[in-house]
């Protein structure tokens, strides 16, 4: 404590941020187990046990939800996953600087606009009247789609407009990790006669491991908890049945229908479910790799 009471003390704002922000509200959990009414307050509410997660899971909705939430956090991981690692094996290869960075820059532009802005330029983008890709659609002679109306189509523009939106910022991590290579082990491969594909294979890809395995745990953490915000703002009532997913179930259950502890019980069953994802990941990756987030 006294040897490091100067990086303690820079510590104290993330303590009393997590106090606050992430321990504190915990104790709102308990309405799950009670018929919260906002005049009695949380103590003086009825104590009903488990009848909220009981009412959840025999109602129509819990496998709809759940199938919906883990097939878009599954396709998001399979196929959003890779594409930010391959983004910068590729962008370390390339050997004209001006052409890497404005690719970087293209590639990470849109870390920077909130999920709002994202979501309005997909609807503008896929507008069947004037959006550019339905325009195109036309041009070479097919019938225009109307992609956010139709199911069939949601997971895959959520899918493709989730690697658009987050594949530059995450290929910087693997950037960095790629730099922390020595160049020695390049120098000696090219000696050896190894072209540039062996040594992505042979030297990048060991190189990078440790920073995947990170990135894949917290990934698979965060599948079952699938962002409601892009889909909230996305997806419309004739969609419900491809992109309704425990988060926007929590919204309206929770805010629009005032119904706070039943609400509460669906939130803390998805909690638990990535919790559990999140051990599990962390124990395989320790299992097969050797190493993990603990």
């Amino acid at each position: 404590m006294k040897r490091d009471r100067q990086l303690l003390v820079l510590f104290i704002p993330c303590i009393v941020f997590y106090l606050l922000f992430r321990y504190g509200p915990l104790y709102g959990l308990i309405i799950a187990f009670k018929d919260y009414s906002v005049f009695q307050g949380i103590m003086g509410s009825d104590w009903v046990g488990l009848k909220h997660f009981v009412k959840f899971f025999t109602s129509d909705d819990f496998y709809l939800l759940f199938k919906n939430t883990l097939l878009l956090g599954f396709y998001s991981l399979i196929f959003g996953f890779p594409f930010p690692i391959i983004l910068a094996i590729l962008l370390n290869e390339v050997r004209v600087k001006w052409f890497k960075k404005s690719v970087q820059t293209f590639t990470y532009l849109p870390a920077f606009l909130s999920v709002v802005i994202i979501s309005s330029m997909i609807i503008d983008f896929l507008s069947p009247g004037s959006g550019i890709i339905n325009q195109f659609i036309a041009w070479i002679g097919l019938e225009k789609i109307y992609f956010l109306i139709l199911p069939e189509w949601f997971r895959t523009v959520y899918v493709v407009s989730d690697i658009w939106s987050t594949a530059g910022y995450e290929a910087i991590i693997y950037l960095a990790a790629i730099s922390g290579i020595s160049p020695t082990l390049y120098e000696a491969a090219r000696v050896d006669g190894s072209s540039r594909l062996r040594s992505i294979w042979h030297i990048t890809i060991p190189g990078i491991l440790p920073t995947v395995l990170v990135m894949f745990i917290l990934k698979t953490g965060s599948m079952i908890r699938v962002g409601y915000e892009k889909v909230l703002l996305l997806y419309t009532p004739t969609t419900y049945e491809v992109a309704d997913v425990f988060s926007t179930y929590v919204y309206r259950k929770g805010l629009l229908e005032t119904n706070y502890s039943y609400a509460a019980a669906v939130g803390m069953f998805e909690a638990l479910i990535a919790m559990i994802m999140l051990l599990s990941a962390n124990f395989i990756s320790r299992k097969l790799g050797g190493r993990g987030l603990w």
